[in-house]
């Protein structure tokens, strides 16, 4: 796995290995990448390289550095998939929504970018939505979040704008947790969810098997603009 820096935990539990790809000149604002089960794999490290060629400073940290340190791992590769499944259920989301607070903490003061976005991305997607409920990030997006009709109850602590990206045919988010989404979530002020007809978990992966171009392109046109508007 590619890495390029490490992150001071918080409460000196250690260093959280991450990719950093950053932009020419004075970065517009920051974007922590949150990863799928698959780690910062190829495809991670590409959505860096795009955010910080939009003049993003864009960060990456490793999941599971604490148990299966620079797991990099291809979900078109049957075993991989099946060890990337496995590192997902030894993951504590509480150990990652800290460690996404550690790297908000790291880039504001010693990277001395203010404004602080994150996209997450699967299990990154729920991270991203316990961001938006237990950090003061300034923006976060979730592409098909696992498990966030588990969690809904943390909703009323939304204090800044968070945008879901939700594949209607998601195998790993039932109709009845899409359900419980729109019915809690819809209402408040500051989340937008979008449903994308028809389309499975994944389908925003940079390449490989998942990817739908169409679905793909719409979700991150959405993602920059929101971005743009929330954090620039």
């Amino acid at each position: 796995m590619p890495t390029n820096l490490t992150v001071p935990a918080l409460n000196g539990e250690g260093s959280i290995p991450a990719w950093c790809s950053r932009p020419e000149g004075t970065p517009r604002a920051a974007v922590i990448v949150i990863p799928e089960i698959f780690g910062v794999n190829a495809g991670i490290v590409q959505k860096c390289d795009d955010w910080a060629a939009q003049g993003y400073l864009a960060l990456a940290p490793d999941l599971f550095w604490r148990f299966a340190p620079g797991s990099d791992l291809n979900p078109d590769v049957e075993t991989e998939f099946k060890q990337a499944i496995d590192n997902m259920m030894q993951y504590s989301a509480d150990d990652g929504v800290r460690d996404i607070e550690a790297c908000v903490k790291f880039i504001r003061a010693e990277m001395g970018v203010a404004k602080v976005g994150v996209l997450g991305f699967c299990l990154g997607g729920r991270l991203a939505y316990m961001a938006a409920t237990r950090t003061d990030v300034d923006a976060s997006v979730g592409y098909y979040g696992v498990m966030i009709d588990q969690m809904l109850d943390e909703s009323h602590a939304i204090a800044r704008p968070l945008m879901l990206h939700v594949p209607t045919a998601d195998h790993f988010v039932s109709p009845e947790a899409q359900a419980a989404m729109h019915k809690e979530l819809d209402p408040h002020p500051r989340v937008t969810l979008y449903d994308y007809e028809g389309l499975d978990h994944g389908f925003a992966a940079t390449s490989g098997k998942r990817r739908n171009e169409e679905g793909a392109r719409l979700a991150d046109q959405r993602t920059r603009e929101f971005l743009a508007e929330n954090l620039t």
